[in-house]
Formats: structure tokens, sequence, C-alpha cells
């Protein structure tokens, strides 16, 4: 019977080949995963993240047929929301955490001004979640490109320090914060039950240097309740 040379070696050479088989497919896997993985939304000046949780509220009457902040006209019948600091135009769908629920919504205003909340909705929206008052939800942004893509408009920000319906208040804010602070303007608003006047410090490229002037107002006593808010 004729042996091959190396024929002794045969079944260690076939148990090392398919050692090396695993590695390869098990190395392809690893990487084929890694591609798929979602890239994270750049940090660098840009704290709004996909998956913001808090609290969310609702407006109707009496903001109902007055201007937004971005000059449309408030239809609380429309599926639009408020929020302190996403670009106007970003849709969102909004999941509330105790049910599956959920509604899509356009931002074409500011606020909600009111500690831990983080999206007020139109009448419409609330309606679409079953929200009796508030509700605790996730926001999920559909067209990130518009608030973290190469294209996006730059934001401009600034920080609320209050606001007041006796404009006597709101000049003698100012007039405090800008001997250290600045710029500080104040802005009338007409909220349906009466003429506010809000006050608001600095003028800002990035949402980060926003809220560090924030940090800074608080620590100096300047002003309690603070609310980073994106002016375009």
């Amino acid at each position: 019977m004729l042996r091959f040379r190396g024929q002794r070696h045969l079944p260690l050479m076939l148990a090392l080949a398919l050692l090396n088989l695993l590695f390869l497919s098990t190395a392809c896997h690893r990487h084929r995963a890694r591609a798929r993985a979602p890239l994270p939304p750049p940090a660098p000046g840009a704290p709004i993240l996909q998956g913001e949780e808090g609290v969310a509220s609702w407006y109707g009457v009496p903001y109902n047929g007055r201007p937004t902040a971005n000059g449309e006209i408030y239809n609380m019948y429309a599926m639009t929301a408020a929020h302190r600091t996403l670009p106007f135009g970003t849709r969102v769908r909004v999941h509330d955490l105790e049910d599956s629920r959920s509604v899509e919504v356009r931002i074409n205003d500011r606020g909600p001004f009111v500690e831990g909340r983080i999206i007020d909705l139109s009448y419409a929206a609330a309606q679409a979640l079953g929200m009796p008052g508030t509700a605790r939800v996730r926001l999920e942004i559909l067209n990130p490109e518009i608030a973290f893509g190469p294209h996006a408009i730059p934001g401009v920000y600034a920080v609320q320090v209050g606001a007041f319906r006796d404009p006597t208040n709101a000049t003698r804010l100012k007039a405090l914060i800008a001997s250290r602070y600045g710029p500080v303007i104040i802005q009338g608003y007409d909220r349906g039950d009466g003429l506010f006047y809000r006050v608001r410090v600095g003028r800002l490229g990035s949402q980060a240097g926003a809220q560090s002037l924030a940090d800074q107002l608080r620590e100096a006593s300047l002003a309690t309740a603070t609310y980073v808010v994106r002016l375009n």
C-alpha cells in the first residue's frame, strides 16, 4: 500500500484548517456587526440626544390662533409641538412610556418653560396619546440631519431667566444681570391670558456654551430657574 509523504500529519492539518476557517468566519461576522452599528450623534456643542426622556405636557386655549416662535399661527388641531432647543422643522415621534401609543409632531414653537418638562404638544397630539394632563415620554428624532447633519443650520442660544407680567420687574432683572453678563433682551409676548415679558441672556453659538452661562447665573444668585432656548 502506497503512503504519501506527510499523510500521517493529515488529521492535524485538517484540524488547523478548520480552526482557521472558524476564526475567519467569526472575524467577518464581528466586522459586519460593527458596520451595521448606528453612528452616535456628534457630541461637541450638541447635547441633544436621540431618546430624550422626560415629561410631556400640552397647550391649547388660549394660545390657539396666536403666533408661535417660528412665526406660524398656532393651530391646536395640527400635529405640532414646542421644544426648547430642537431646530424648527424637526419631526419627532413621541412615545408614551406607559403604553404603546406614539404620535408624530413637527417642532414649530419654543417651550415648555417648566422644570422637568421636555416637550409641549398641541391639543390634537395630546389627544392622540390619550393624555389627560402630562405623560412620561421618550423622543425619537425622525430627521436627525436637520439637527446633526453636515448641512444643519448652526444654532443660536440664550438663557431665559424669567417671565413677568409687570415690565418693571423685567427691566430691573435686566439691569442687574447686564452689568456682569450680556447681552440681555426683554421680549414681550401675548400668552392669550395677558401680556408677559421674557428676560433672556446671551447669544451663544452652542447649546453647551448656553448651559455654562445658565450655571454661572445660578451660581451668582442672579436666577433661580434657567432654561436654555434656541433662538433660531
